[in-house]
């Protein structure tokens, strides 16, 4: 018959390794290509969608991120002169971190609120609130 501390470690050694990151929120990579002189992100409608933000203040941020114009095309969105991938991946994090990450517990439960003529990013998670820069 086996002692306790056998059938525990023998336990152990059968249980499946869990290999999570524990985060459940990572910000979006973009993905596209580029057609001549402009660069086109194929992602862009569901990157709106992971950061649970409106497509035209997410539109402007880069356009003026990364100074030039650009048009949403259906899930697309066209910017209007070759970038590098990195560049629009860095204004992509940047966006995140000021506009959707909780500066307090660094969830995305947020949301962009407006108190006495002041946007502020409000945490759904940990309650903090937070002024932000304008909404543009």
């Amino acid at each position: 018959m086996m002692k306790y501390e056998e059938m525990l470690d023998r336990a152990f050694k059968l249980m499946p390794e869990i290999n999570t990151k524990g985060e459940r929120f990572e910000v979006p990579k973009a993905h596209g290509r580029i057609q001549g002189n402009t660069t086109i992100i194929t992602n862009f409608q569901q990157m709106v969608q992971l950061f649970r933000r409106d497509s035209e203040h997410f539109l402007k941020f880069l356009q003026k991120e990364l100074a030039t114009p650009a048009q949403i095309d259906g899930p697309r969105l066209v910017l209007k002169r070759k970038l590098s991938p990195a560049l629009i991946n860095a204004k992509i994090k940047k966006y995140a971190d000021e506009f959707v990450l909780c500066y307090t517990c660094k969830k995305p439960d947020t949301q962009i609120i407006e108190e006495n003529g002041v946007n502020v990013l409000k945490c759904a998670a940990c309650g903090a609130k937070h002024k932000i820069k304008s909404v543009f």
